[in-house]
């Protein structure tokens, strides 16, 4: 068993590998708990959902196309850690600006799906 938690990440659009870059955060979508507070104790709890998503930076590269990238729907998405978890989002689409940054080549992006897992 390895004591690795952080550092190398792969992404991934429909199989197809991106220069992920940096940190990424990612939600898979559970729905969240809120308390409910009455003037005399606390009654319970709503769930309310969430939308599941992976977002971070990649960088740029000649063969990557930003219109496609922004066109994107409808994909599996899969975000792999170094830790040997594997979030992947279902029917996801691209839900960023799309704007780059030109000191580095990165791109933010940011992937919202209808269902999202944790595999391990």
């Amino acid at each position: 068993m390895s004591n690795r938690r952080g550092g190398l990440i792969s992404l991934k659009v429909d199989g197809d590998l991106y220069f992920a870059k940096g940190n990424f955060t990612y939600n898979i979508g559970k729905a969240r708990k809120e308390a409910i507070v009455g003037a005399d104790a606390v009654h319970g709890y709503k769930e309310t959902p969430q939308v599941p998503f992976i977002e971070g930076e990649i960088t740029d590269r000649q063969e990557l196309s930003l219109e496609a990238l922004q066109s994107i729907e409808s994909a599996t998405v899969t975000l792999e850690l170094a830790n040997g978890k594997v979030i992947v989002l279902r029917q996801a689409w691209y839900a960023s600006e799309g704007t780059g940054n030109t000191e580095e080549g990165n791109i933010a992006v940011r992937f919202e799906g209808m269902s999202g897992e944790e595999v391990r």
